[in-house]
């Protein structure tokens, strides 16, 4: 018989699964991966937290909204005390969603309460400060988020942000009141909350500032934010007795052949696929080609070098390119091409032998993920920043790596599949 589930999370993208599930694990946690809301289990599992997978930060708000309420229903009946929404350190989405109105749907499910929004990552420089985001010393909309091809941050005011996707009242958590602890954080949202005003963007700059944050806001039944908050409620559940420490098995080794997939155009992850270039065979893909054509090119030329030594092959393009792909066939149909293109290739190199498999991008990830038919994840506790290291048993032993494009060491493509080949 399974134990009480403490933490039912919906991540909006695979990349943040695996962070938010990692950083669980390295507090102390049991926890899963599961891939969709088709994945879970029909009774409460052996863990203390399932994080669910899903690719929901630029889907329609109708099928996000559906989906939410499909799994947080599923993760309410499998008896998660407190629901969490995880999204982007950036809080990126569109205009119509998905934050808001997934937000929403939680609070429906769970029970109306304050909820709190806390995107601050302050290990990648992720801050809130009145309500406004920044990104180390730059606000939000100056930063190379500006740019994103799929979700472009155009605002800093994540209130305003987030009041275009709810239709519930939206207010600021200020510093003044995270910096006087938890009790002043749960006596001002209660407040704001009797006043009709439920949601609360978070000030937050300091690690402690999260720590405060996460004391309050532990016994509501609807949390959101990043993954940074999330990994101190371990110590909470064991105060409270939902939770006892235990030895957790770890990942496993994987030898064999070994590629990176890179879909991102952020800056960093082009950094990367340059820096692995140097030493590793790249092929370079445009996804305005024939896929057919590409994907054949693309398992050819990896059969050829990948018993050697691992490859990469990517769509990452500059922004010139993008805005080529984007004319063409619109925003999020070139982004989807390019992802689909990627996973169907992820699939030819699985029969092909491939063991190790690190993916730049959470939309690539997830469509990678889907493609292969996995639909749990193991998870090493979290090491670094941008290395979201997990192993899947089925329908193949494959070790993989799922990584933000914008995040990560400019050597860890070469660094990080070198390393999976030993536990973690």
């Amino acid at each position: 018989m399974g134990s009480p589930l403490t933490f039912g999370a919906l991540a909006d993208d695979f990349t943040g699964a695996v962070e938010l599930a990692a950083m669980l694990r390295a507090a102390g946690a049991r926890a899963m991966v599961h891939v969709g809301p088709g994945s879970l289990p029909d009774r409460p599992p052996e863990v203390d937290a399932i994080v669910v997978a899903l690719r929901t930060r630029a889907a329609p708000a109708g099928e996000a909204v559906a989906i939410s309420r499909q799994v947080a229903q599923q993760l309410r009946r499998l008896g998660a005390r407190q629901l969490f929404l995880k999204y982007c350190a950036t809080f990126d989405s569109l205009p119509a969603g998905n934050i808001g109105n997934v937000a929403e749907v939680l609070r429906e499910v769970a029970g109306a309460a304050p909820v709190l929004f806390c995107p601050t990552y302050p290990e990648a420089a992720r801050t809130v400060f009145r309500g406004h985001m920044f990104v180390g010393g730059q606000l939000l909309a100056d930063s190379p988020k500006r740019h994103d091809p799929l979700t472009p941050m155009t605002n800093s005011n994540l209130a305003e942000v987030l009041a275009l996707q709810t239709s519930l009242a939206v207010d600021i958590l200020p510093y003044e009141v995270v910096a006087a602890g938890a009790a002043a954080i749960h006596t001002h949202a209660e407040a704001c909350h009797a006043a009709g005003r439920p949601f609360l963007i978070a000030d937050s700059i300091l690690p402690e500032d999260l720590r405060q944050i996460a004391a309050a806001s532990c016994d509501w039944p609807v949390m959101t934010g990043g993954a940074s908050v999330a990994a101190y409620f371990p110590s909470l559940w064991v105060a409270r007795g939902w939770m006892r420490p235990s030895e957790q098995p770890s990942l496993p080794g994987t030898p064999g052949p070994a590629a990176v997939l890179a879909g991102s155009c952020a800056d960093r992850t082009r950094e990367q696929v340059a820096a692995f270039a140097r030493d590793h065979k790249v092929l370079d893909l445009d996804p305005l080609d024939p896929p057919e054509q590409s994907i054949a090119r693309a398992l050819s030329w990896a059969s050829e070098h990948m018993a050697h030594a691992p490859v990469c092959i990517t769509t990452s393009a500059d922004p010139a390119r993008v805005a080529a792909a984007q004319a063409a066939l619109g925003s999020i149909a070139a982004g989807r091409r390019a992802e689909a293109l990627l996973a169907r290739i992820a699939s030819g190199l699985v029969e092909r032998g491939l063991r190790r498999l690190l993916v730049a991008g959470g939309e690539t990830s997830g469509a990678i993920v889907e493609q292969l038919g996995v639909r749990s994840l193991q998870v090493a506790p979290f090491a670094a920043i941008g290395v979201g290291r997990c192993h899947a048993d089925h329908p193949v032993p494959l070790a993989l790596c799922l990584k933000s494009g914008k995040l990560g060491a400019v050597d860890m493509f070469a660094t990080t599949l070198a390393a999976m080949e030993q536990p973690a």
